[in-house]
Formats: C-alpha cells, sequence, structure tokens
C-alpha cells in the first residue's frame, strides 16, 4: 500500500479525493434509484426503465461538451452551476413522482437532471495535472480512482434501493441528489489542485470527436460496456431462473469486488510495456476470463466466474482512462475522457438491451454470450488499432516532453 500512501500525501488531495468520492456514490445510485421511484409509484417497470435510458442517453449525448466545457472554463465554474441545475430538476422529478404528474413529465425532468459534468472525470483531470512527468505515480493514481468508482457501484445502489423500499420511494433519488450535491461542493473547494484553464484556441482546433486513436479507444469501451451491461440483466434473469434471484445483486457486487481488488493490484505495481500493449492484454483477459460463464449451471459456479473475470476489467478501463489523457493535449483532457465514458455508456444501454432480447427468446444461460461475444470484438479491435495506438501514444508522450 506505500504507493497509495504516497499519494495521498499529495496536498488538497485528500479533500479532493473525498469530495469526489461522495458525488460518485450519488451519481451510481440514481439509475437504480429513478426506477425504484416510478416503478414504487407507478407499478410499472417498462415506465421506470424508459424513463431512465432517457436519463442515460442524455447523459451520453452531453458527457463529451461538458468535458469540452471545463477544459475551457474551468471545474469550479462549469460544476457550480451545473450542479444547481441537476439539483432543480431532481426537485421537479421527485414533486412530479409524488404529486402523480402526467408520464411525459418524468420523460423531461430525469434527462434534464442528468446534464452533469462528471466527477471522476474532472478526478482523473487532476491527478494528471498534478502528476505530470510522474508515470508511475499517475498509474497509482488512476487505479485509486477506479476503486472509488467500484467501490461507488457496489455500496451506492444497494443503499439506494433500501432506501426506496424501506422509507418511500422518492428517498434513494432524494439521497443521491444530496450526496451528488454536497460532494461536487466539496470537490471544487479544492481550489489549489484544480487543472488550469486553457484558452478557445490553445492545444489546436481539431476536436477530440476527430482524433482517430480516441475514437478506437471509445469503440473498445462500447464492447467492454457490453460485457458490464450484458452481465447485469443476464445474471438477474439467470438467478431467477434458479428460484434466487434476490441474490443476484449480492452475486454483482463480487464481480466488482474483484474489479476493485485487481485495481488495487495493478497500481501498486510499475506499469511495463506500452498502453496499446497493457490493452490488447486487458481485452483478451477480459473476454478469456468470462468464457467460462457459457458453462455455468448453478449460482455458485456463477459467482466464481464472474470474480474471477471481473479481475480483467479494472485493468482495461484504468488503461483506456490514460489513453484518453496521453492521446491529446492538455487542454483537452476532459472532453476526451467525456468521449470514452460515452462509449462505455453507450456500451452498456447496448449490451442491456442486447442481452435482454437474448434472454426473451432463448432463455438466461443463453445471454451470456453477448459479453463473450463484445469480448472477442474487442480483442479483434485492440489488435486491429495496435499500431495506430502504440505510434500515436509514444509520439503524444514525446511531445509533453
Amino acid at each position: 500500500m506505500a504507493p497509495y500512501r504516497a499519494l495521498l500525501a499529495t496536498p488538497e488531495a485528500g479533500r479532493f479525493l473525498f469530495g469526489s468520492l461522495v458525488a460518485r456514490l450519488g451519481g451510481a445510485m440514481f439509475g437504480v434509484a429513478v426506477v425504484a421511484m416510478v416503478a414504487g409509484r407507478r407499478d410499472s417497470y417498462s415506465l421506470a426503465g424508459g424513463v431512465s435510458a432517457a436519463g442515460l442517453i442524455m447523459l451520453a449525448i452531453t458527457a463529451a461538451g461538458v468535458g469540452r466545457l471545463v477544459d475551457r472554463f474551468g471545474q469550479r465554474r462549469v460544476t457550480l452551476p451545473l450542479a444547481l441545475w441537476g439539483v432543480t430538476w431532481d426537485a421537479v422529478l421527485v414533486i412530479a413522482s409524488m404529486s402523480g404528474a402526467p408520464a411525459w413529465t418524468l420523460f423531461v425532468a430525469y434527462p434534464m437532471a442528468a446534464i452533469v459534468a462528471a466527477p471522476d472525470a474532472m478526478s482523473r483531470a487532476r491527478w494528471a495535472y498534478l502528476l505530470q512527468g510522474q508515470p508511475d505515480r499517475l498509474h497509482t493514481a488512476m487505479s485509486l480512482e477506479q476503486v472509488l468508482d467500484e467501490f461507488s457501484f457496489v455500496v451506492g445502489p444497494a443503499v439506494a434501493v433500501l432506501l426506496a423500499t424501506t422509507v418511500t420511494p422518492e428517498a434513494g433519488f432524494i439521497a443521491a441528489s444530496v450526496l451528488y450535491a454536497v460532494g461536487s461542493l466539496l470537490f471544487v473547494s479544492a481550489r489549489s489542485t484544480e487543472p488550469p484553464v486553457h484558452p478557445a484556441d490553445e492545444g489546436g482546433v481539431q476536436s477530440v470527436v476527430r482524433n482517430a486513436p480516441i475514437l478506437v479507444v471509445a469503440l473498445i469501451m462500447v464492447l467492454t460496456g457490453g460485457i458490464l451491461g450484458a452481465n447485469d440483466v443476464v445474471t438477474l434473469a439467470f438467478s431467477a431462473e434458479q428460484g434466487h434471484k434476490n441474490l443476484a445483486g449480492l452475486i454483482l457486487a463480487v464481480f466488482a469486488l474483484g474489479s476493485g481488488a485487481a485495481a488495487i493490484v495493478y497500481g501498486a505495481k510499475a506499469m511495463k510495456g506500452s498502453l496499446s500493449r497493457a490493452l490488447l492484454i486487458g481485452t483478451i483477459a477480459m473476454c478469456v476470463l468470462e468464457a467460462p460463464i457459457l458453462l455455468v449451471d448453478n449460482l455458485v459456479a456463477l459467482t466464481v466466474v464472474l470474480l474471477i473475470a471481473g479481475g480483467a476489467t479494472a485493468p482495461t478501463l484504468i488503461t483506456s482512462m490514460k489513453l484518453a489523457q496521453t492521446l491529446v493535449r492538455p487542454g483537452q483532457v476532459n472532453e476526451s475522457m467525456g468521449v470514452v465514458f460515452t462509449g462505455l455508456l453507450i456500451g452498456v444501454a447496448a449490451g442491456s438491451a442486447l442481452s435482454g432480447a437474448v434472454v426473451e427468446h432463448w432463455g438466461a444461460h443463453a445471454g451470456y454470450f453477448v459479453p463473450v461475444g463484445s469480448g472477442l470484438g474487442a480483442i479483434l479491435l485492440a489488435a486491429l488499432a495496435f499500431r495506430l495506438l502504440r505510434r500515436t501514444s509514444a509520439a503524444a508522450v514525446q511531445l509533453s516532453v
């Protein structure tokens, strides 16, 4: 743990990390909280799923644009107004839910509330700024960030469901909104670690969306997201078929536990070789470790496979985010991570939808062909783009030096 203790000794690192963790917990709660709220009040999971999907689509559409604004105007100047914007629309959504307002109001309020500044991306951008020229420490920082992500998505949804089912349907969503807003305020209060603003004319005129290597990484994240989204849906369906639907959340938490543990180990070791090589190895590991899931016939075996498979997820995500920072100029880091994050979101949504359709027609077990197929696609894409990513990342490193 020595590399992590040294990292946390960075001035004000503890404050912005704690703030981002609180905000991330809120962010991780929103998806399941809105489903629990709408389904609890309207007794319709199809309506709840539709509202949740609308918010996810808006988040994916706006992530890169918000990142570009953060690069241009600064984290604090963008986060504060968007936090106020989000809380306002969260309140509108809660009122609409409690008052029985028409369904269309839910489809307006939740997507509007989903236009937010991403605390995880901004936290990673701070490390990239603070640890310039220190690749080993930056590697550890990115791994720590992934651990915080995994923790958020294990604890957050569980708390949201608990509040929604034991207090009131809106309780989980209200808690998510409060945590996100308070965490965002704590995060931006650490002003000495905020990266400098980059004017619009600095760093070239080419937008990140025209950067071919970044688009390749984003596409690999689409396929990685397909694994994550499919695992969520199919595990729920498979657990129900086995007569233990209530265990699905625990099994998925084990998957996240494996990923978080891998992030800790991965970050404590110095990285060897190129990022393109690490990405290719990561995609191969994701597919190979996921493949045995096609042979499982009980929940114990499923849990073991997902625990092991989770060990390949974090290193792949960490490498992708490092590439998102390396392949662009300093003035485009937030926008770049927004594009890569958008790819992940699209993949999660697509994996969920495709695996749901497969389960509907051929059963839960057949649904696991979707994550394995996504893994194969990720390997193919990473292999085809290997030279491009190696060449451009090496050139970017030389340019920064």
